[in-house]
């Protein structure tokens, strides 16, 4: 069989799928990679796997330059004689379908990783892009031929309620999975040593940079010496970015460090005590939090759709309220001053990364999918 991973960047592919990637070429099939081209397309080429280059922009909505890509991607699925496509984030999973259609409707898996601006977004753009978008995707995910791929039960209810594909095709399978024997036990702190946190995401107001911050100001005021680390770099075109010239005011007032894009992730997560995503992004499952709990981190973040699949609170991680600096606050200050309580989060957190999210569980129920379509 020949299978098409479709993604919006070439990093998304190398990152989230090489492991499924790599097992679906290991049981006998060709893969194809295909995403707009990057620095990661020649990691994905030195795997051993084949990469086409997309004439996609990621963040046009230009009508006729979409409909001329979709026609491309028709085009591929025919030459190249593929028989399934996997398309990740809701653009390429709804032009995957599309072209998949189009194309003698090839079987599609459409994995929708987090619903994103479109559907939480409070602005006009988004409110005008929500209901144009639902009736695309009910348009595009029609057949027996399509498998839609969710993360949380929050994003299957919203699927569900409107009513955009029949719930029959609808499978769910929490996170994109994490190779946790990449990552080893985090850090022990010792008494009197100052608290060291990380936040590592896209540099977006929606991933709590804002709360993330000013909790860092609300706990210096205390008097606290908590090191706040942020990792990641500004989401240049996004509408929701954190500019770069505001992270570097926050660097100059001695409330954060910032490390900029981090590849070496494990080595990173060794050297803190504590996780924080205080995220009101619509997630699908962060893999973040999953690799900071495959160490034994202990986890602070949100109530919110996909955050709460990995944290259940005082169990494994706490979780806050979305928007809420005073409660993020208050949740660093509580596992700064009782060790026992973070060591006790920080196990917890590496048992379920273990027992529910690691990539061979994924991956064995992903494959499952291809073979109801095969």
């Amino acid at each position: 069989m020949r299978i098409v991973f479709f993604a919006n960047t070439e990093w998304y592919l190398y990152n989230f799928r090489r492991s499924l990637a790599l097992a679906v070429r290991d049981a006998g099939h060709e893969v194809i990679m295909i995403s707009p081209p990057g620095p990661y397309a020649p990691k994905l080429e030195a795997l051993g796997l084949r990469w086409i280059a997309a004439p996609m922009e990621r963040r046009s909505l230009n009508p006729l330059r979409e409909l001329k890509f979709i026609s491309w991607l028709r085009n591929l699925l025919i030459v190249e004689q593929v028989d399934l496509i996997h398309g990740f984030t809701i653009k390429c999973a709804v032009y995957g379908a599309i072209a998949a259609r189009f194309a003698g409707n090839r079987a599609c898996v459409s994995a929708v990783t987090g619903l994103g601006y479109v559907f939480i977004g409070h602005d006009l753009r988004a409110r005008m892009l929500r209901p144009i978008v639902q009736n695309i995707i009910r348009f595009a995910m029609r057949g027996k031929n399509v498998r839609l791929i969710l993360q949380n039960i929050d994003d299957l209810a919203v699927f569900k309620q409107a009513k955009m594909i029949d719930p029959l095709y609808i499978r769910l399978i929490r996170s994109s999975g994490v190779d946790c024997s990449r990552f080893s036990q985090c850090a022990i702190r010792a008494q009197n040593e100052p608290l060291r946190i990380l936040l590592a995401a896209r540099l977006l107001w929606d991933k709590g940079i804002g709360e993330y911050v000013e909790a860092a100001r609300i706990l210096k005021k205390q008097g606290r010496t908590v090191h706040f680390l942020l990792a990641g770099s500004p989401d240049t075109g996004n509408p929701n970015a954190v500019s770069e010239l505001s992270v570097k005011a926050w660097v100059n007032e001695g409330l954060i460090q910032w490390l900029g894009h981090i590849d070496d992730m494990p080595a990173l997560f060794a050297t803190i005590h504590a996780f924080i995503l205080p995220s009101a992004y619509r997630e699908g499952v962060p893999k973040s939090l999953i690799e900071a709990a495959a160490c034994g981190l202990v986890l602070v973040t949100t109530d919110a759709p996909g955050c709460r699949e990995v944290v259940t609170h005082e169990v494994d991680g706490l979780l806050i309220p979305i928007k809420n600096a005073d409660a993020l606050a208050a949740a660093i200050a509580r596992i700064d001053d009782d060790l026992d309580l973070a060591v006790r989060l920080g196990e917890a957190a590496k048992t379920k990364a273990l027992l529910e999210f690691d990539e061979k569980i994924v991956i064995q129920k992903t494959m499952a999918v291809y073979e109801e379509l095969l």
